[in-house]
């Protein structure tokens, strides 16, 4: 069967806009090397050394010491990272983390991400919850706030 080049790439770019639209194709703004670890997370918040600051940019802050920016994903989100953000040095330790959804339909760590990167921040890291804070965190025992 001959598909014509015309045909080919207009079938291209209809499952690209399929999936942009429908929120399953979102490029990540972060490398391997930015992820931190929850286990090794885990162990500085109970060791309480080197402890990063901790900005929950999703719906819950529910790791301890971590402040609640809201939901990145909203202007609301992203001004209030910003103000968190303003007297903190470039080069602080920094550790990011929604957990409300898989990273592939997150709204809200992509956002925060690119507030970090235009901000000039050099030492930041996304707490790696690839699947959600449940799974990749509250389900492993590791600290939680008590509500």
């Amino acid at each position: 069967m001959k598909i014509r080049k015309g045909k080919l790439f207009g079938l291209l770019a209809l499952v690209l806009f399929t999936q942009v639209g429908c929120g399953q194709f979102r490029p990540q703004n972060w490398t391997a090397d930015q992820l931190e670890h929850p286990a090794v997370l885990a162990d500085k918040i109970r060791k309480n050394k080197d402890v990063p600051m901790l900005i929950n940019v999703g719906p819950s802050a529910l790791i301890p010491n971590s402040i609640d920016a809201g939901a990145a994903g909203r202007a609301a989100g992203v001004k209030k990272l910003k103000e968190i953000l303003k007297p903190v040095k470039k080069d602080a330790a920094i550790v990011v983390y929604c957990g409300c959804c898989p990273y592939a339909n997150c709204p809200n760590v992509r956002p925060a991400i690119d507030v970090l990167k235009s901000g000039g921040f050099t030492n930041y890291k996304l707490l790696d919850l690839p699947q959600n804070i449940y799974a990749n965190w509250i389900s492993k025992g590791y600290p939680t706030v008590r509500r």
